[in-house]
């Protein structure tokens, strides 16, 4: 056959690509390896993906020239230069923004051609914002492999209602398996079980009582140590919104990834990734919220992939990674999780009802209904298998659609078996039939039966298949010790930093200074020049303390009950990935906000005092800013306590209200005589020592008493605000465990 030529290599990225692929085809070619049909002997190794790829043979009808091939530029032209040289040309232009692959075989390019050929600019191409540009893979350490088995699992849930008890069973029986290089597909319809299973093989769930069976990783049970080589990637998408793509992947760099990297390092890692995942165009923009304009769906979702790929683990499981996506970005999300199980690593993910081209790139699916196990095995062979027990499509329909209607026992458009009609009509019973075909839990049973006799036992003496790895690689995933990515004092540091960064909209937000300085202006006109000459004019003065010892103890009590149940979400999935311990975080949340939390007060101070012609001297007033700190860091406390025992904002706030109400009832300015058995309050109560505190720093060379309160030296009422600045932040401490250690 005469050698073919090809007139140009279309739109490449560069003219340096040109050269290479130039310089790879130098070395002749043989008669045997020009063949443009691509047979037998022009025998090319394909990749694991080969059979999912659309083969586009040389076209020699333009005058023994091929036209341009044409690819948008988040494409990536990949050419297996050893593969040219020896004349089995095989090159792959995977597109990321449709995720569909093209082979060319069988042909060769003289060199001539290659430098002739002028490529298209990068100009003339519009760009995929939602894909972004595929770039080289980054590197990383190899993968510690993890060969993943269950058999026979079983969850069980109770159900306590106001009479009785009952459980329910979520799971019944499932068993299956998935290796490294794979990606393991759990499909069904709603309630059938999806999540609770990929919970359950990531170690998300450990209600032991509540589970049956045995899950295995490299034959070992979970442990400490799975948590550093675990991916996990929850369905609703827990980010910061006001921290960027880059800060949230380097945070996550600088958390997880081993001490053993510098810190230089880590954010490479982090810009690595960026690049991998085709997020270089965003990466500079915030994540966004519900108020919060940011970055579309598929970007969000591929950040949760990146933080969680970052660390390179050896299992990924991600819950509907394809939800609320459109087709093209949901094709895309798939093509990368391929391109992760090629680096060696196992792929877990629950999808719900994928289109046709996505469910050809599973390697193998589990299709789950009512709990039950329907199928089990390689996903191309799903459609044979339940066509081989007499179910059959009537008309042209997507795989994954079908087998959705299997699992939900719905046959219309779909052959009725006949073995099914014949127990069907044995029965003779209307709750078997429903107009005229099987109901939906007859259906039900016979797919589990089915399986039951036909599959079940084959894949269960597959799991007992030794796995073909060293006793010294399996012992490793059962250590008990935990792998943290940084020091004690590395992650405080770290959270700190990006606490400060995610929180500094809202303490320098124009309607909290506007508030704050409104409130100063309008105390500072009542009472302008104030003075303390008689007792009348001192006692009003007094009540100006006493609404700053008020105002500054319920302004943060309100600010902080919402910490710690806004940030619960992401507290449980980061505490669960073992990215920092409780402590670090704690203590990080709690002085972060100081910081920003002492300016607005000093604000406040500064309009204040010298409109209301306090002690006007360096003493005074300076002890009168530390008393409204302490004040301040009282109530922070307390308000985060209540946060963190109720982790409800609703019942929270309302808890907080009332605890702030009687605090400034019991405080001492509004009733003289206290009732005995509700004056205890008093001594709990950060208004009280507050107002107490002001009213000694004022006026102790004035007075020896105002309103009843004895001028000294108030170290008592110091003592008691400090005690209850650590009192009641342990207190918190100590209701997060407690939520942790149930999580």
């Amino acid at each position: 056959m005469e050698k073919q030529s090809l007139s140009g290599l279309a739109r490449t990225m560069s003219d340096q690509l040109v050269e290479k692929v130039a310089a790879a085809f130098k070395s002749p070619p043989t008669a045997s390896d020009v063949t443009g049909g691509g047979g037998s002997d022009g025998g090319s190794t394909l990749s694991r993906k080969s059979s999912k790829q659309v083969l586009v043979p040389a076209s020699p009808s333009r005058g023994g020239k091929n036209a341009h091939i044409r690819k948008s530029r988040s494409a990536q032209l990949k050419f297996e230069v050893d593969e040219l040289s020896s004349g089995a040309a095989l090159s792959r232009a995977s597109s990321a923004s449709l995720g569909l692959s093209f082979s060319f075989t069988g042909f060769t390019m003289p060199p001539e051609d290659v430098a002739d050929s002028k490529p298209f600019s990068d100009d003339d191409i519009p760009e995929d914002i939602e894909a972004g540009t595929q770039r080289e893979k980054f590197q990383t350490e190899p993968t510690l492999p993890i060969y993943l088995k269950f058999k026979d699992v079983t969850y069980k849930v109770i159900i306590r209602g106001m009479t009785m008890t009952a459980e329910k069973e979520i799971l019944n029986g499932i068993t299956g398996s998935v290796n490294p290089g794979e990606v393991l597909a759990l499909m069904g319809p709603s309630g059938s079980g999806k999540t609770t299973l990929l919970n359950l093989l990531g170690g998300r769930l450990s209600h032991e009582n509540n589970v049956g069976g045995s899950i295995t990783y490299n034959d070992q049970k979970y442990s400490k140590f799975l948590k550093s080589r675990v991916g996990f990637v929850t369905q609703d998408d827990i980010l910061y919104p006001h921290l960027t793509v880059k800060e949230t992947l380097t945070y996550a760099a600088r958390l997880r990834l081993p001490n053993t990297l510098t810190k230089e390092q880590k954010e490479k890692r982090a810009i690595d990734v960026i690049l991998e995942l085709g997020l270089e165009r965003c990466q500079d923009t915030m994540i966004g919220g519900s108020f919060v304009r940011g970055v579309s769906g598929g970007e969000r979702k591929r950040v949760c992939i990146g933080i969680e790929i970052i660390i390179n683990p050896s299992l990924l499981f991600l819950d509907e990674p394809t939800s609320g996506l459109d087709s093209t970005t949901a094709l895309r999300i798939v093509q990368v999780l391929q391109d992760i199980a090629e680096a060696g690593k196992t792929v877990v993910t629950t999808i719900h009802q994928p289109s046709s081209r996505l469910f050809h790139k599973f390697d193998k699916l589990i299709l789950l209904g009512k709990g039950s196990l329907l199928y089990f095995g390689k996903a191309s062979e799903a459609m044979p298998y339940f066509s081989s027990i007499g179910c059959n499509p009537l008309l042209s329909m997507n795989p994954a659609e079908f087998l959705i209607d299997l699992a939900n026992g719905n046959i219309i458009d779909i052959s009725i078996p006949s073995e099914l009609e014949d127990r069907v009509q044995m029965g003779h019973s209307e709750t078997e039939i429903q107009n005229g075909k099987p109901s939906p839990a007859v259906v039900h049973e016979y797919l589990v039966e089915a399986y039951e006799t036909r599959v079940a036992e084959n894949e269960k003496k597959k799991l007992m298949d030794p796995i073909p790895l060293d006793e010294e690689v399996k012992a490793k995933v059962s250590s008990p010790k935990r792998v943290w990515g940084a020091s004690w004092r590395q992650q405080y540091s770290i959270l700190f930093c990006r606490g400060i960064k995610e929180r500094r909209h809202e303490y320098l937000s124009w309607l909290r200074i506007t508030q704050v300085l409104a409130t100063a202006t309008i105390l500072g006109l009542l009472w302008w020049h104030s003075d303390c000459d008689n007792r009348n004019d001192l006692l009003d003065q007094a009540g100006l303390l006493f609404f700053i010892s008020v105002f500054w103890g319920f302004f943060p009590i309100f600010t902080a009950i919402f910490a710690f149940p806004q940030e619960r979400a992401m507290l449980k999935k980061e505490r669960a990935a073992d990215m920092y311990r409780l402590s670090a975080y704690f203590i990080a949340r709690t002085t972060s906000d100081l910081p920003l939390d002492l300016l607005l007060p000093t604000l406040f101070l500064l309009v204040v005092y010298f409109m209301t012609n306090l002690r006007l001297s360096a003493g005074p007033f300076f002890l009168t800013m530390l008393t409204v700190f302490l004040c301040i860091l009282a109530a922070q406390g307390l308000g985060l306590a209540i946060g963190a025992i109720l982790m409800d904002m609703k019942k929270a706030t309302t808890l907080a209200s009332v605890t702030v109400m009687t605090f400034m009832l019991a405080g001492g300015y509004f009733v003289k005589e206290v009732p005995v058995f509700v004056s205890w309050i008093r001594y709990v109560s950060f208004n009280y020592h507050t107002y107490k505190l002001l009213l000694k720093v004022q006026y102790e060379p004035i007075t020896p008493s105002v309103n009843g309160t004895r001028i000294d030296s108030g170290v008592t009422e110091v003592g008691a605000l400090v005690a209850m600045v650590f009192g009641y932040r342990l207190l918190a401490y100590l209701s997060l465990r407690r939520m942790s250690l149930q999580g």
